[in-house]
This record gives C-alpha cells, structure tokens and sequence, in this order.
C-alpha cells in the first residue's frame, strides 16, 4: 500500500534507538524526510547513516533532549514546520509513590505530559493552514492497565492522553488527527535493561527473566522496532485521516480486556 507519505517531514523524537527509531525507520521507507531528536550525538548520527543507507531517505539530526525547552527550541529550529511529529520520550523510573515528592512529579510531567503539549502546540498550527497534519505520541499499555511501580508513569501519560482526546475531536476537521500508541513488550534496550534489574531482585538469570516474560505473552513472543514503526507510519498516513484520539494498543493480547 502506498501510504501517500512521499515529500513529507517528519519530526521524530527519541529516534536514534528502540521504538522511536522504528517509526523513524517507516516513515523514511515512505518517502519522508525525517529528522531525528534525542540526547546522544553519537548513537544518533549512526542511526541517522543507517536510515540514510537503508533507504535514500534525506535524514537530519538534532542532538537535544526534547524535555527542555531549548531542546525543543533547536528541534524546531532544524524541522520548523514538520507534517508528521512523533513524540517520544523516556519513561519516569518505577518505585514507590511515597518517595517521591513534588519535584519528582514535575520532572515526569515535564518528560511525559507537558513536552509532548508544547510539541504539538508549537506545530498544529501550521499543520492546520496546510491542511494535513499526523502526530503520534508514544505513551505506554500502562495507561491502558496501569503498573502499580510506575506511579510517576501511569500518572504524566495518562494526562497526556486526557489531553489528546480533546485536541483530538477540534483539528480533525482540518485533516490533523492526533493519536497515541501504546507500546506493551518489545525487543529494546529498555525492556533489557529492565530484565536486568528483574534478574538481580529474582536471583534468575536475563535470559530466564525474558523466556518468563514472552511465555507470559498470549503470543509467545516480545514486538519488534519494525511492527511499532509500520504502525506509526500507517497512523500518519493519507489513509488514516479518519482515524483521531484514539488508543492503539500494542501488547501481543496482553490485556485481556474488551474496551
């Protein structure tokens, strides 16, 4: 299917690695000119190289933390008036919510909540007066089924995602939709990183945590980087404009609810 995504921009956030470089990775197969946010200079001009060679796509890069205004400020700077922006960020880390105090809340709203607003603030505008516009957010299943551990999480994407609702209903008349994925398990770095620390608290081993993990899975399995991206890029699609405020959960059937 042709997704009707050739000559568009794209800015993608947290893209030199994990989900956001999948969704970096469809768009540019697309035909989009993506251009990459997130911390580390390094680990992003490789994957810039790697899009660039894997697809011919024209791919830029900005080495900023898209949490703080001035990185949201060189971002733009660099992608000033994108039709596609995918937000993304890390998320706040587990613990108990009578350890954290207000500043601990800020920061997690800042990261999950508030710069994904001003990202989309800054850009919907523009995508309004040329009539067409695609942002994703990347949020979490956590706010589809909460995770008692993370508190500072379930708390900062579900007010985001409040949020996207409204907006949601006012610029698809424009064709701007505005929706969410809800990233479950997938093969990343992070969801490693949290075997890790599952491993040392269970006295198993990584490779045991993870076999737990995916057998626990209605489908046996963790996602890919390239399952989420082809998601991401079918909701920026001409295709998609019917399509606004909603949830897409991606978990392998892991929440066994209805709605």
């Amino acid at each position: 299917m042709d997704l009707g995504l050739t000559g568009r921009t794209a800015l993608v956030c947290g893209a030199s690695k994990g989900l956001g470089f999948g969704c970096a990775q469809s768009l540019a197969r697309e035909g989009v000119a993506v251009t990459l946010v997130a911390r580390g200079a390094d680990a992003l001009e490789a994957a810039a190289e790697a899009l660039r060679q894997a697809t011919g796509a024209a791919v830029a890069t900005v080495a900023a933390d898209i949490t703080t205004p001035q990185g949201r400020a060189a971002a733009l700077a660099a992608c000033p008036a994108p039709d596609i922006v995918v937000t993304n960020a890390g998320g706040p880390p587990p613990g108990d919510f009578r350890d954290w105090n207000r500043d601990t809340w800020i920061a997690a709203l800042d990261a999950n909540m508030l710069a994904p607003i001003a990202l989309i603030q800054a850009t919907v505008d523009g995508m309004i007066a040329r009539r067409f516009g695609r942002i994703v957010n990347i949020t979490s299943a956590a706010v589809k089924a909460p995770i008692d551990i993370l508190g500072l999480s379930n708390g900062a994407r579900s007010g985001l995602t409040g949020f996207v609702a409204g907006l949601a209903r006012q610029t698809v008349a424009h064709n701007v939709t505005v929706n969410n994925l809800l990233p479950g398990p997938f093969e990343t770095g992070r969801l490693r990183e949290t075997a890790r620390r599952w491993s040392l608290q269970s006295g198993k081993s990584e490779e045991t945590v993870l076999a737990e993990r995916r057998a626990a899975n209605p489908s046996g399995r963790f996602g890919t980087i390239a399952e989420f991206g082809d998601a991401c890029a079918f909701l920026c699609s001409a295709q998609a404009g019917f399509i606004t405020g909603q949830n897409l959960l991606m978990d392998g059937g892991l929440y066994p609810g209805v709605f």
